[in-house]
């Protein structure tokens, strides 16, 4: 993610910045990628603290404007785990935006979101023909980490499920073009075998004994559609660490000279080595102050070539290339 420029004086601004440091009221306005100090503000700015512009007074902003259904306020805890989730969604849309997805020149639908509240059962969350349904209760802490240890997942979080769901949405998406699932089922295998019955294989004997030279985690192994969800999310979290490393001014000898942009960067494989380089330092950076690793993930051969094949469709899928 980019660092901003104060609009109205000197310093910098933050993707979930509400104000500058003198309190000046500011809004991000995604097509231009920047901050603004006027309104029209997004109609959720007070109850759950959207940041992002909107094209009129007491509208929702594009971010906004895409959640269908929103959680139901009478669940406790239902109103801050949705600004939260929103957050996380404001997020994961600026990045794909870099690559034109879901903005005004993406001809193609944008996702519908359905952020619900858990009451007695757990939401399921998932994908169907566009629609993307993510549980708000995924933001609690204690929530997370015991459904983390109870799926023995190294790593798991609201942006991540964002980044997945919407890879599902992503996939649709493409699959709509004549010469993509060809390619797809070539690189991935074929999505139509059964989906239910191979995520009950996959949760009752666990994934094959191979799976780590030939998927980023256990859950790829299950499907072909959980292959690509994992691969396109673990994508967008290495572009966006390596845009993070370079946007605070960081800098290593394996980034390119000259400005380097990696949501710009034409070669897959350039991209992914850098990225997996980065990860190697800011996990010895977080393992100095007792803390896990920020990516936990080995990248073996198998796993590169599908970030690379991924890489190629989400880089040109939004423009029709």
């Amino acid at each position: 993610m980019r660092v901003f420029a104060n609009p109205v004086g000197a310093g910098t601004l933050w993707f979930d910045n509400l104000t500058t440091a003198d309190g000046t009221p500011v809004a991000y306005d995604p097509q231009a990628r920047a901050f603004l100090p006027m309104p029209p503000f997004c109609a959720n700015r007070e109850r759950i603290g959207c940041n992002w512009i909107a094209p009129e007074e007491g509208a929702f902003c594009r971010s906004c404007a895409m959640t269908a259904l929103a959680p139901d306020p009478t669940i406790p805890n239902a109103i801050p785990n949705w600004a939260q989730t929103e957050a996380a969604k404001r997020w994961a849309l600026d990045n794909l935006g870099r690559w034109h997805w879901f903005r005004p020149e993406d001809p193609g639908a944008p996702p519908v979101f359905h952020l619900l509240a858990e009451g007695p059962t757990p939401v399921p969350m998932g994908h169907v023909a566009g629609v993307v349904t993510i549980s708000v209760a995924e933001v609690d802490p204690v929530l997370v980490a015991t459904r983390r240890e109870a799926l023995e997942e190294p790593y798991r979080t609201m942006i991540g499920h964002m980044r997945h769901e919407i890879a599902h949405m992503l996939w649709w998406r493409l699959s709509l073009r004549d010469d993509f699932l060809d390619a797809f089922r070539a690189m991935f295998g074929d999505e139509r075998i059964d989906y239910p019955g191979a995520l009950r294989h996959h949760y009752e004997n666990g994934p094959p004994p191979e799976w780590k030279q030939h998927y980023l985690t256990s859950y790829a192994s299950a499907h072909p559609h959980e292959d690509w969800a994992e691969t396109a999310a673990h994508l967008l979290h290495l572009t966006d660490i390596a845009d993070s490393f370079v946007a605070t001014g960081l800098s290593s000898p394996q980034i390119p000279n000259g400005g380097w942009d990696p949501y710009s960067e034409p070669d897959a494989d350039q991209l992914i080595h850098v990225a997996a380089s980065l990860t190697v330092g800011v996990n010895h950076i977080n393992r100095s102050m007792g803390l896990s690793d920020l990516y936990p993930f080995v990248l073996s051969d198998h796993a590169r070539h599908k970030l690379a094949f991924v890489h190629n469709w989400l880089r040109r899928g939004a423009q029709g290339l």
